[in-house]
C-alpha cells in the first residue's frame, strides 16, 4: 500500500455550550478550518481530491452534507466531492481511515478529512425527537439498550472506580489544559474563530473572536468537583464534572500521498502507521479502546513501550482509567494537555481534534510514535497510530 502522510492539522479552539461559538453553524465553522488547512500546508483548494467530515447529529443545519456545504462555503471549487460519515464519537477518525485507505489505494492524492459539531444550535439526540427511538425491537429483544452514561456507570463498577478518583482524573484534565494554554502549546493547531464573520446575519448574542478555548475550568478541584449531582444514577459516580462538555468546534487534517508530497514540496508532520475499528458489547458499550489500540499498536509493529504519547477520548472519566488499567500505560503518557473532560467534545470534530493535538505534540517534543483511541455509542471503538518522521533520539517515555 502507498503510504499516507499529515501535511497539516488544525482546529478551531472550542467553544463551550451556548458559549462563544453558538451563534455559528457547523458548516460555518468547518469551512474556516478548511481554508486555515489549506493556507497552512501551502497548497491550492483545486487540487483537494476529496473532503470527509464526520458528524453524529446529521438533522437540520448538519443535515445537508456539511462536508460539501463546508467547502462550497470556503469558496473552494464546486468540482471537489465531499462526505459526511457518523460513526458516532468517532466520526471525524472515521473520516481519517477513509481518506487514508483512498491515498493507500492509490486513488487519490490529496483529501481533507475531519468534522465539525455545533452543539448549542443542534442538541445531541434531537433527531430522535422526530424521527423516534434509535433502536427497533430485533436489536432491543437481543440487547438492553442503555445509555452512555449508564455504561460508564457500568465501566466503573467493572474496574472498581470510586467517585473520588474520577473526579481527580476530571481536575487533572482541566490542570493539564490549563498548564498547555498558558505554555501556549495549543497555538499551534488552532485558528482563531471570527464569530462576527461567520455567525448568523440575525444572531443578537455575543460577536466576539474566539482565539482559545472556552471550556477549561481553571479553578475546578475534586472538592469542587464532589459537590455536583450525579447525572445517571442517583447513587452514581457520573457527573457533569467528569464527563466530556457538550460544545461547539470544527478541526481537519490534510492527508496526502507521497507523490503529493513531492508534486507540492510539503512538509509531512506525521505519517499514519495503522488504523483500526472495533466492535465491542454494546450494553457495557465503551470498552472498545481498549482492542481497537491492541490492534491498532499490533497492525504498526510495535508494543505500548514503543510508543510515547496515547490518547483515548474522555467521553467519561472512568473510560481513559480503564484503559491505562487493562493497558498498563501510565497517566504520565496519557492525555498529557487533558482530554474531552476540559476541551469539550464536539461530537463530530473529536476526533480529528484528538488527532491535530497528538500530532502537533509528537511535534513539539520530538517523540516518535502516538496513539489515539475513541470510544463509540453502540459497542464500537476507533483507533489510529501516528508516526513522527522529524522524531529526535528521545526516549518513549515522556
Amino acid at each position: 500500500m502507498n503510504p499516507v502522510y499529515v501535511v497539516a492539522a488544525v482546529r478551531t479552539p472550542i467553544g463551550r455550550f451556548r458559549g462563544a461559538l453558538a451563534g455559528v453553524r457547523a458548516d460555518h465553522l468547518g469551512a474556516h478550518a478548511l481554508n486555515a488547512l489549506v493556507a497552512r500546508a501551502g497548497v491550492g483548494a483545486e487540487h483537494i481530491d476529496d473532503v470527509i467530515f464526520g458528524c453524529v447529529t446529521q438533522i437540520g443545519e448538519q443535515s445537508a452534507n456539511i462536508a460539501r456545504t463546508s467547502l462550497l462555503g470556503a469558496g473552494w471549487p464546486e468540482t471537489i466531492p465531499a462526505m459526511t460519515v457518523d460513526r458516532k464519537c468517532g466520526s471525524s477518525e472515521a473520516a481519517i481511515h477513509i481518506g487514508a485507505a483512498q491515498i493507500a489505494a492509490g486513488v487519490s492524492d490529496l483529501v481533507v478529512a475531519g468534522g465539525a459539531e455545533a452543539m448549542s444550535r443542534v442538541p445531541m439526540g434531537s433527531n430522535r425527537a422526530i424521527h423516534g427511538e434509535a433502536f427497533g425491537w430485533m436489536v432491543s429483544d437481543r440487547y438492553e439498550t442503555t445509555s452512555q452514561g449508564e455504561a460508564a456507570e457500568r465501566i466503573a463498577d467493572k474496574y472498581g472506580f470510586d467517585r473520588d478518583v474520577l473526579d481527580d482524573f476530571a481536575a487533572e484534565s482541566h490542570r493539564r489544559a490549563a498548564a498547555a494554554t498558558d505554555a501556549g502549546r495549543f497555538v499551534a493547531e488552532t485558528v482563531a474563530v471570527p464569530v462576527a464573520e461567520l455567525c448568523e446575519k440575525d444572531w443578537e448574542g455575543p460577536r466576539d473572536p474566539l482565539e482559545a478555548d472556552q471550556t477549561i475550568r481553571r479553578d475546578t478541584s475534586r472538592e469542587k468537583l464532589s459537590t455536583l449531582k450525579t447525572s445517571f444514577r442517583e447513587q452514581g459516580r457520573i457527573t457533569a464534572g467528569n464527563a466530556s462538555q457538550i460544545s461547539d468546534g470544527a478541526a481537519v487534517v490534510l492527508l496526502a500521498s507521497e507523490a503529493a508530497v513531492k508534486r507540492f514540496n510539503l512538509t509531512p508532520l506525521a505519517r499514519i502507521r495503522s488504523v483500526a475499528v472495533v466492535g465491542a458489547d454494546p450494553t457495557l458499550m465503551l470498552e472498545g479502546p481498549i482492542a481497537a489500540s491492541r490492534k491498532a499498536a499490533a497492525l504498526a509493529g510495535l508494543a505500548f513501550d514503543d510508543i510515547a504519547l496515547f490518547e483515548v477520548n474522555e467521553a467519561f472519566a472512568s473510560v481513559p482509567m480503564m484503559w491505562m488499567q487493562a493497558t498498563g500505560v501510565d497517566a504520565d503518557r496519557l492525555n498529557v494537555n487533558g482530554g474531552a473532560i476540559a476541551l469539550g467534545h464536539p461530537l463530530g470534530a473529536t476526533g480529528a481534534r484528538i488527532a491535530t493535538s497528538l500530532i502537533h505534540e509528537l511535534r513539539r517534543t520530538g517523540q516518535r510514535y502516538g496513539l489515539q483511541a475513541i470510544c463509540c455509542a453502540g459497542g464500537l471503538a476507533t483507533a489510529t497510530v501516528y508516526e513522527n518522521l522529524d522524531a529526535s533520539a528521545a526516549p518513549a517515555v515522556v
